[in-house]
């Protein structure tokens, strides 16, 4: 409960405050986002199969978010960030329908 009490506290700051992002981070934005809900949708996944484990969450979230930037930087390093940027965003969508999917099969099961 504490998780979802912080992540809407987060969102209702982020919203109010408006931070400015550093130009050199903004390129990687979106992925760092589609990485972190992937994360979170993991856990939700892992949430209803009673295999929860908040150490795993912060660990998968941390690790997903950093693995798809440093992908994307090293893609842009070798002249060929746009098609690595799709590709992570293509393997992480798909993870995010996965994860979806199961979740609403938990949900409307029972």
């Amino acid at each position: 409960m504490a998780a979802v009490l912080g992540l809407i506290v987060g969102v209702i700051i982020g919203i109010f405050v408006r931070p400015d992002i550093p130009i050199f981070l903004q390129p990687y934005l979106p992925i760092m986002v589609v990485a972190a809900l992937d994360a979170l949708l993991g856990a939700g996944r892992a949430y209803f199969e009673r295999s929860f484990s908040d150490r795993v969450f912060v660990i998968s979230f941390i690790s997903n978010v950093l693995t798809a930037t440093l992908l994307v930087l090293l893609g842009n390093q070798l002249g060929v960030g746009a098609q690595l940027q799709t590709a992570v965003i293509v393997v992480l969508g798909i993870r995010i329908f996965s994860n979806v999917s199961t979740i609403r099969r938990f949900i409307f099961k029972g």
